[in-house]
């Protein structure tokens, strides 16, 4: 079937190379029983994906059914996928059938897995692998043929890391995966659509639909729609209802558009930006950064108590370092260890006094502030200090097992 009948059985408005593309993957998997997980921020359509691959499967006149997994409470979450007895917690007065039992032989679409709870997870792979189920408070196990549609606007990956994500469930579910555009990565389409919903809405409200002017098209455009195109068809609806003056310029734009908030907080990247896969990572060496940065501080705080109570009793060292502690009783503590210009990452600046109170000269040395270098350094400590067990170096570090392994492969790291 080709991609354009698709766009308009299904009022799928745009052009995109990218958009086509996700079209085309949904359509050749269609047919089969794959299960596919689809990804992609909110509000850029996940859902119509979904029903777009139901309607041209051969499951399309059995029952589909879409279910937000992020709008169903943890405790019943459970009940309402896989069913209850009668008794088997409080409120059960009598028995229930779960979607998996009353959608048998449809499709089921699970809106945001990312929220599912880990037993769930355990329960959903278990239907994936061997179309088996079991009734909440009940051993019998029951068959299902569902087929499974997922969606998530988080990194599932992501998620596996940190351990809120069964990983095993995650490539089960990622047979076919389905990546729908974001609204700023197809802007030719952006007025496309702009103008299709001003057109519906003109319709319904029974007026003329505005029409904006080249200036206020470039700025809808430039625009970065966090909200995808749910945002742009409520922004067209309240210029079609609001708007006096059917000719929209930029300047009348504004007023419907909030402006957007730069994030201005500092963020942790390698030195050249990207990670080892060509994706910007922060979170993993934002945590070992700042891991390093409270050993640091450590350090130098015993290194100070040290000094200083030798400073204070001389008898502590040999009578070969006298003269040295002579040097280091005049000088005040605050001189002797710059700390804030260390925790600072600026020049740690070494004086030569040669025996007189005066400086004659000095030198900086450079820090090294790459955050590779650091990483790696700090990888190292850690299964030094746990004789090479990953698992404990993983947890000392504040990471999981599966991105240690990845970065002793990019940093060439031998135990």
């Amino acid at each position: 079937m080709e991609i354009q009948s698709i766009k308009n059985r299904f009022g799928i408005i745009g052009n995109s190379p990218a958009l086509n593309f996700a079209l085309q993957v949904a359509v050749q998997v269609a047919a089969t029983d794959l299960t596919v997980l689809i990804s992609g921020e909110s509000g850029v359509g996940k859902e119509a994906f979904s029903m777009i691959i139901h309607s041209l499967s051969a499951r399309k006149h059995n029952p589909f059914i879409a279910v937000n997994c992020g709008a169903i409470p943890e405790g019943t979450i459970d009940s309402e996928l896989f069913g209850h007895e009668k008794g088997s917690f409080t409120g059960a007065v009598d028995s229930r059938k779960g979607y998996f039992e009353t959608v048998n032989g449809g499709t089921i679409f699970l809106d945001e897995i990312g929220e599912l709870p880990l037993g769930t997870q355990a329960r959903l792979l278990r239907v994936l692998e061997a179309g088996e189920f079991i009734r909440v408070g009940s051993s019998k196990v029951q068959k299902t043929d569902v087929r499974v549609i997922a969606a998530s606007n988080k990194d599932l990956l992501e998620l596996t890391d940190k351990g809120r994500f069964r990983e095993d469930l995650y490539y089960r579910l990622s047979t076919v995966p389905i990546r729908v555009p974001s609204l700023r990565d197809r802007k030719e389409d952006i007025p496309l659509l702009f103008r299709k919903f001003a057109v519906d809405f003109a319709e319904r409200y029974k007026t003329a639909p505005v029409q904006l002017d080249e200036d206020a098209k470039n700025w809808l455009i430039n625009y970065p729609w966090p909200g995808n195109v749910r945002e742009l068809k409520n922004i067209a609806e309240q210029i079609s209802v609001l708007s006096e003056d059917k000719h929209v310029t930029a300047e009348a734009l504004r007023r419907f558009i909030p402006e957007t908030m730069v994030n201005r907080l500092p963020m942790v990247v390698p030195s050249n930006g990207v990670g080892s896969n060509g994706s910007h990572e922060f979170s993993n060496e934002r945590e070992i950064l700042y891991t390093l940065f409270f050993d640091m501080k450590k350090d130098v705080t015993e290194l100070k108590k040290m000094f200083l109570e030798i400073v204070q009793n001389p008898a502590l060292a040999s009578a070969q370092h006298s003269a040295f502690l002579n040097d280091l009783a005049s000088l005040k503590p605050a001189e002797m260890f710059p700390a804030p210009a260390i925790a600072s990452g600026q020049p740690v600046v070494i004086h030569n006094t040669n025996g007189h109170e005066d400086i004659h000269h000095h030198e900086e040395i450079e820090e090294s502030l790459n955050i590779m270098d650091k990483e790696k350094e700090l990888i190292v400590k850690a299964l030094k200090k746990h004789k090479g067990k990953r698992k404990d170096a993983a947890s000392d570090l504040g990471i999981s097992e599966r991105t240690l392994y990845r970065k002793l492969k990019e940093y060439d790291i031998n135990e």
